[in-house]
């Protein structure tokens, strides 16, 4: 599959495009890539949909020193790759850190963006006590210690090449530079996107692995951002851990499409 580049800021963004119909813009987690979303292509590829995943900024092939990982900026590169595409409006499914960056997007250039789907949303503000900041700390700094750490999100079921894609990664955020922008897109900053929230007036839906050990209350959590929301839904993925897409893909796969055929009609 052929990589395309898309500039914005004095940096560019690398992403990818499989198959034909209407737009879904995919954005992984942080020190993730593009390929986090390789078991959820093929299946809406064949629901009839026009994929594009993209590496974040200072992930995968796109380029890393940006003065800000923020999720506003995050958002609006998605909507560079959607102008590039030339083909919004988008649907845009954020993982993690990038569940704040769709929310942006969406309030940003509501005209791009028909839906935003939100996969393992942080609602609150994470406040570790002083051994868990040392050792997150420390994870954020360490490529192994993260790939270690990546591995205890898959509770439940892994994917068949689970550990080559860690490999891969943990090999990727070891080249200079990498280490910031994980750091950079968990960082606090202000706005939090739950305060733009309220101004989204697309579909939303929040997607949750029941079993996703980031949250003491993955259930709570996931209706706490729902709220949130104007017009929003709910669905829990069963037996799923913080990446439904890679651990449950065809059961993702089949909310999303329910989801994308209710947007793609409005």
């Amino acid at each position: 599959m052929t990589t395309s580049f898309v500039g914005r800021g004095g940096g560019r963004l690398a992403y990818e495009v499989h198959g034909q119909g209407p737009l879904v813009v995919l954005s992984h987690g942080m020190g993730e890539n593009r390929h986090s979303y390789r078991h959820l292509i093929p299946p809406l590829v064949e629901a009839g949909y026009r994929v594009a995943s993209v590496d974040v900024r200072g992930h995968g092939d796109s380029s890393a020193g940006w003065p800000s990982y923020a999720p506003a900026e995050v958002g609006g590169d998605l909507l560079a790759v959607v102008r590039d595409l030339g083909s919004g409006p988008a649907t845009l499914v954020g993982n993690s850190s990038s569940a704040a960056a769709v929310v942006f997007a969406a309030t940003d250039a509501p005209e791009l963006v028909n839906g935003i789907v939100l996969v393992g949303a942080f609602v609150g503000q994470p406040r570790p006590n002083a051994f868990l900041r040392l050792a997150q700390a420390a994870v954020l700094r360490s490529p192994r210690l993260f790939g270690l750490f990546h591995r205890t999100l898959f509770p439940v079921h892994r994917p068949a090449d689970d550990a080559e894609y860690r490999r891969a990664m943990v090999a990727a955020l070891r080249r200079p530079g990498r280490m910031a922008p994980v750091r950079g897109v968990i960082a606090p900053v202000e706005p939090h996107w739950t305060a733009r929230a309220p101004q989204v007036g697309q579909p939303v839906l929040v997607l949750m692995g029941t079993k996703d050990p980031d949250f003491p209350d993955p259930a709570g959590e996931a209706r706490a951002a729902r709220r949130l929301f104007r017009v929003a839904e709910a669905r829990m993925i069963t037996e799923s851990g913080h990446y439904p897409h890679a651990d449950r893909p065809d059961a993702m796969a089949a909310e999303l499409v329910d989801f994308l055929a209710v947007v793609n009609r409005a």
